[in-house]
């Protein structure tokens, strides 16, 4: 994955898609055409490139297919070399850092990542505590995964990281469930709530897993931390099921 991630990165037109989506991500083509001189084909081979790295992601609205900006394969080339190699590549990758931190300009934010596992294993690792706790910051979800139940991510240290309530569960194939983040809430505040859906598609021996995260609240203070988490969880999902053990990071 990193050396196609390098080669969609080592183009200055798809760094500027990039760019294009970051400062408003789910763009269509025609709006992303508006950002480099050249043909329409010019540009559906560069963001095609683009997918094949897993930068960018698309979704199909009406007769329209939006593009998304995906943080997850740059954060794990953020976490493979910058965390073990934090000079040269700190410099040279300090710019892919700010993507990751830095809020997209959507109420969307989209996430895809291929993990090498089976869809039931998958769905066995996104809602069974003793795999949560080992790449959810330490938590162990609590739910009985029924339609219409509440759903908590307990905060080790006390309290809760999220909750909310299951709104669809079609397994191992799409979870959706409401999101309110309360970590840093007392009982009397209301934290805003949102919508996140996991889609589970077999891909060869391999599984697709698209994370969708509808509603949210671009002028909250939490937003930067939501995002950011996102890309740090489903790094850590992909690392636990294909080692075996729970992703390390010198924070």
């Amino acid at each position: 994955m990193d050396e196609a991630v390098f080669k969609a990165l080592a183009d200055a037109n798809r760094r500027t898609l990039l760019d294009a989506l970051f400062a408003k991500d789910g763009q269509s083509l025609g709006e992303l055409c508006e950002h480099i001189q050249m043909t329409r084909f010019g540009v559906m081979k560069h963001l095609q490139v683009l997918e094949e790295a897993g930068l960018v992601v698309t979704q199909k609205v009406g007769r329209e297919k939006r593009h998304y900006l995906n943080a997850v394969p740059i954060q794990m080339v953020y976490d493979r070399w910058v965390n073990k190699y934090m000079q040269p590549w700190a410099n040279a990758l300090t710019r892919l850092k700010s993507i990751i931190e830095e809020p997209h300009m959507t109420n969307k934010h989209i996430l895809q990542i291929f993990i090498q596992t089976t869809p039931q294993q998958l769905w066995q690792a996104l809602t069974e505590s003793d795999f949560t706790e080992r790449y959810y910051f330490g938590s162990r979800v609590q739910s009985d995964w029924q339609q219409g139940s509440p759903y908590h991510y307990p905060n080790p240290a006390g309290g809760h990281f999220v909750e909310g309530i299951i709104l669809e569960v079609d397994p191992p194939r799409r979870l959706v469930m409401s999101f309110r983040p309360v970590w840093q809430y007392t009982a009397n505040e209301e934290a805003p709530t949102s919508q996140v859906t996991w889609e589970i598609e077999p891909a060869g021996t391999a599984c697709k897993l698209t994370l969708i995260h509808d509603g949210i609240d671009l002028t909250h203070p939490l937003t930067q931390d939501i995002l950011t988490g996102w890309a740090r969880i489903t790094s850590g999902l992909k690392t636990l099921l294909e080692t075996g053990k729970p992703l390390t990071l010198d924070l």
